[in-house]
């Protein structure tokens, strides 16, 4: 399987994915835990994965969203942003609608 592949299947696997540095539990970055908190404020139900863990995910993953760092967040497959757009979605009560609507 291509690592393309690989990360159409983890997308197509949770309405909510978070790529991040770390775990939700333990973020390795300011960034990463910063989204972690937002959607956890918003009462997501998501899937996370590490990209320190995997390399060729974390290339992939630019390549595939033509979004170069992370976090990056996926609502129904499609890429939402990082986490200067999370938070300013979240600031203007706009996240909260998103997750609410994935989670349907």
């Amino acid at each position: 399987m291509s690592t393309q592949d690989k990360i159409r299947e983890q997308l197509t696997s949770d309405k909510i994915v978070l790529y991040m540095k770390g775990s939700p539990q333990a973020p390795q970055c300011g960034f990463s835990a910063k989204v972690a908190q937002l959607l956890g404020a918003c009462g997501a139900k998501y899937t996370s994965y590490d990209i320190l863990l995997d390399p060729e995910i974390r290339q992939g993953l630019k390549e595939y969203s033509h979004w170069p760092t992370f976090p990056q967040l996926y609502l129904n497959g499609e890429l939402v942003g990082g986490c200067d757009i999370i938070t300013d979605l979240f600031q203007k009560g706009e996240l909260q609608k998103l997750v609410a609507k994935a989670m349907t």
